[in-house]
């Protein structure tokens, strides 16, 4: 037999010894881990317990950043939404302010409510021959008539209206004539306290109708009786705002009330 052959017998029992050696070689981990040594033992499920920690720990703090950032993102919004309802209006009413002192109306527009304001009027009309002065809700025509005859302002120059009985009022009562006579821009003459509020509800009820006003503040030394305070700024904003939406401006729903200035 050629020595490059060996015998059946003897190269079964050379594959079996590689078998048990591989075997032995291949032997559970487990097997070994649990006959291995406590100290071992010990080592090895500390080392698990801080990797298992340490990923504990980068998850949570994964979840504390993206929460941060959610956060962070959620402040920015909300910052510049803020900003965008502030500084939009703002802009909004410098422009609007700006314009006004290039207006050259054709007709004043005076609200009633203090004997000053007649008096007022009737001197402008003097120096503005050419300006209609519609007084809303002023004092007794008798008053304003002898104002004005004084003030020798000619008739056809000026008239009297008494439908409003507060500010609001003051304009919607008549903002539908000034847009039949396609009067586009006005003077608005009122006291100097009233004027803010004045042009709060001007700015809605003219400016829904395309009626640009340029105010013209009364100087007064005496304080109203009346403080005028924000809430009824912000009060009469929103009944002029109602009356846009609906033709109402609210006082359907109230008691009556004595004549605001």
């Amino acid at each position: 037999m050629s020595a490059n052959f060996l015998p059946v017998g003897k190269n079964c029992s050379m594959i079996a010894t590689k078998e048990q050696k591989t075997s032995r070689l291949a032997f559970p981990s487990s097997i070994l881990y649990a006959f291995s040594p406590s100290s071992t033992r010990m080592q090895t499920q500390r080392g698990q317990a801080k990797i298992s920690d340490e990923l504990q720990g980068t998850s949570g703090r994964s979840a504390k950043h993206r929460r941060k950032g959610l956060l962070s993102r959620l402040l920015e919004m909300c910052l510049w939404t803020g900003a965008l309802f502030i500084v939009a209006p703002l802009m909004c009413l410098a422009y609007l302010r700006y314009q006004q002192q290039f207006l050259d109306p054709s007709v004043a527009l005076v609200l009633g409510g203090a004997p000053e304001r007649e008096q007022f009027a009737a001197r402008f009309a003097q120096n503005h021959p050419n300006v209609e002065i519609w007084i809303s809700s002023g004092s007794n025509p008798e008053y304003a008539q002898w104002i004005f005859e004084e003030a020798q302002v000619p008739t056809a120059q000026w008239q009297l209206d008494y439908q409003a009985v507060d500010t609001v009022t003051n304009f919607t009562t008549l903002v539908s004539k000034l847009q039949e006579r396609k009067i586009d821009e006005v003077y608005l003459i009122t006291s100097d306290y009233h004027m803010r509020r004045a042009s709060a509800v001007a700015q809605i009820v003219l400016g829904s109708r395309g009626i640009g006003f340029k105010p013209v503040a009364i100087p007064t030394q005496q304080a109203p009786e009346r403080p005028e305070t924000l809430l009824r700024e912000v009060r009469d904003a929103m009944r002029s705002l109602l009356w846009v939406v609906t033709g109402k401006t609210g006082l359907e729903w109230q008691k009556p009330e004595a004549q605001e200035s």
